[in-house]
């Protein structure tokens, strides 16, 4: 089963009592096929994507067609692929796989030739804060990459030490054929070594030149403070020598070295100054750069990943892949998201709903804080459009969504909606989770009217971050209620007050002795087809715990959960699968939200073959 793929029990393939033989049924992670439309009625790119957080980007032509390929790390040990599939001049990128070739890359990852066999090789951090090295067994066209075992070192055999937060730069800074490698130290300085060959595995060997390069200290800008740091070299004056871009922690533009020697005798002396460009470059600081060809024009373009620093990091936390083209004049800015997709800051949490009751289903999305104002989180809907076929509960063609609205039904962060019956009027009410305040209820009223009904119908015996989850549990006809929190553990409140009047009183909360670890993120679905409601359950570490509903506790009454290990989906931090069939063929898909405020998708592809 290949990256973005996830296997569940179908329905019928587990009864009561004993395990029976389990029917797979095989998601497959989409970033498109689906037309999703941005408040200006444009398509989404890539609308499934799952959002920017801390992105990462690198450009290099892993597969030898003549144009350059995308990699983006964005989370810990995750490297997303887009290959170019247009040409050099027009660049077209298509997500391949949000984990290449499942190489775990640490914090960070830098492509180069190293070993001078003509493709692309591999350092990268090895936790916590050494350097290890991926060699390509491949061929240029189609790389193949092996882990070569133990750190890297340096000609002395002593382990080259990288601070992880610190991303190093690799370039040939003297122009005599050898690949110099950098590296920033938490003190502003920049340490430099020179390759040395290589080993009897073909690994690199580093000799160490200097610890303070050329007398950089970027330190000295801010006074006593300096922090995480990304540099990048590139010829951006086209003088024939390597000029030095910063990102640093305490700076929310870029700092620019020029390099005023020549290609075999650098000079990078004078004072950092921040880089000046056509439309401003101010960020929350920590900026990571990149500077392709990207147009195959003749100048180097910039690229901006914004890692977030010392400048409130949720006011770029939708806008932090910029782009910055090359023209006559200087950088001119033209997109904060070259990676167009669905991304609504960050901690995002779907819920579905037939939002205006038109027929077809809607989603409603909460996240962390709005990047806009700062002061409140927000719901955003996405409205199914029917006259295109929007998907409904009973499966339908030709999906089509569109962001239309953003609300606030109340002042909180980290709002985190649920759907369902409550008042047993056939429409679907309200359950809305909130930072510090427990969970709030809402009644509906009419096709997108909703009225409080009661601002803290549940509250929380300790903790933050309400995550609701609505389903029967009991079996009585009413809908129960599972709370998460930033603790790890859950909260069980059954319902007695009847399928009309939610009354809700705690069993638990400590239900089950289940604990996700921190912040747990609950969904309830049958996953097992067995006519009872399963407990899935999303987590700060991300991933996916299952728990299969083994009947009532015959002294309680309350439900008892099992650790069951049929269902695995790569969901991301924060992630909780929401099932529906969003591209109406008729069978239940995967949406799930996650830290980095997008909205991942993985397609019901059925069973696999040769089962």
């Amino acid at each position: 089963m290949g990256p973005g793929a996830g296997s569940v029990a179908g329905p019928g393939s587990r009864g009561d009592g004993p395990p029976g033989p389990v029917v797979s049924v095989h998601f497959e992670q989409r970033v498109d096929g689906i037309e999703v439309l941005d408040p200006t009625g444009t398509p989404y790119d890539h609308p499934f994507l799952g959002g920017f957080d801390v992105p990462r980007p690198q450009f290099v032509d892993i597969d030898a067609d003549g144009d350059l390929d995308l990699f983006v790390q964005e989370r810990s040990g995750e490297l997303i692929h887009f290959e170019n599939v247009g040409d050099a001049r027009s660049p077209r990128f298509v997500w391949r796989t949000d984990r290449f070739q499942d190489l775990d890359v640490g914090d960070w990852n830098r492509f180069a030739d190293f070993d001078g066999d003509g493709d692309q090789d591999l350092l990268a951090e090895e936790r916590f804060s050494y350097v290890r090295y991926f060699r390509n067994d491949g061929t240029p066209a189609r790389p193949r990459f092996t882990l070569v075992p133990d750190s890297v070192r340096d000609d002395q055999g002593v382990p080259v030490f990288s601070d992880r937060q610190n991303i190093p730069s690799v370039a040939d800074i003297d122009c005599d054929g050898v690949w110099d490698l950098f590296l920033g130290r938490v003190d502003g300085t920049v340490a430099r070594y020179e390759m040395a060959g290589l080993d009897e595995r073909r690994s690199p060997r580093w000799r160490f030149i200097e610890e303070r390069f050329q007398g950089i200290e970027i330190v000295a800008q801010f006074g006593s403070m300096h922090g995480a740091n990304s540099m990048a070299f590139a010829d951006v004056d086209d003088d024939g020598d390597l000029d030095l871009f910063w990102g640093d922690f305490f700076e929310p533009s870029l700092l620019f070295i020029e390099n005023t020697g020549s290609c075999r005798s650098p000079v990078l002396r004078g004072e950092p100054l921040p880089l000046p460009v056509l439309d401003t470059l101010s960020t929350s600081g920590y900026n990571a750069p990149a500077l392709p060809d990207i147009d195959a024009d003749g100048d180097l373009d910039l690229f901006v990943g914004v890692l977030g620093g010392a400048f409130n990091p949720n006011r770029t936390a939708s806008e932090n892949l910029l782009f910055y083209e090359k023209t006559e004049r200087g950088f001119a800015r033209r997109t904060g998201r070259y990676l167009n997709g669905i991304d609504l800051g960050s901690e995002s949490l779907p819920a579905v709903t037939d939002w205006d009751e038109d027929g077809d289903l809607d989603l409603v999305v909460g996240n962390k804080i709005d990047p806009a104002t700062l002061n409140t989180g927000r719901l955003y809907l996405f409205e199914g459009l029917g006259g295109g076929g929007a998907a409904t509960r009973d499966g339908g063609s030709g999906p089509r969504y569109a962001l239309t609205d953003t609300l606030t039904l109340l002042e909180t962060y980290h709002p985190a909606p649920v759907f369902g019956d409550l008042d047993g009027d056939g429409d679907e009410d309200l359950l809305l989770g909130t930072w510090n305040r427990g969970v709030a209820y809402f009644r509906k009223d009419g096709p997108g009217a909703f009225t409080l009904a009661d601002s803290q119908l549940v509250k929380l015996t300790r903790g933050s971050h309400a995550t609701p989850a609505l389903g029967d549990l009991d079996g009585d006809g009413d809908l129960d209620l599972i709370v998460g929190e930033a603790s790890g553990e859950l909260n069980y409140y059954r319902n007695q007050g009847g399928p009309h009047e939610p009354r809700f009183e705690l069993v638990s909360d400590n239900f089950g002795g289940i604990d996700a670890g921190r912040r747990s993120v609950p969904a309830l679905h049958d996953i097992d087809g067995d006519g009872d409601l399963d407990l899935l359950l999303g987590s700060e570490a991300g991933g996916l715990q299952v728990y299969r509903n083994d009947g009532l506790d015959p002294e309680t009454g309350a439900p008892r959960f099992v650790a069951d290990d049929t269902f695995s989906l790569p969901l991301h931090r924060y992630g909780t699968p929401v099932f529906v069939d969003l591209d109406g063929d008729g069978d239940e898909d995967v949406v799930a939200g996650g830290l980095s405020g997008g909205l991942v998708f993985f397609e019901n592809r059925g069973r696999p073959a040769g089962r």
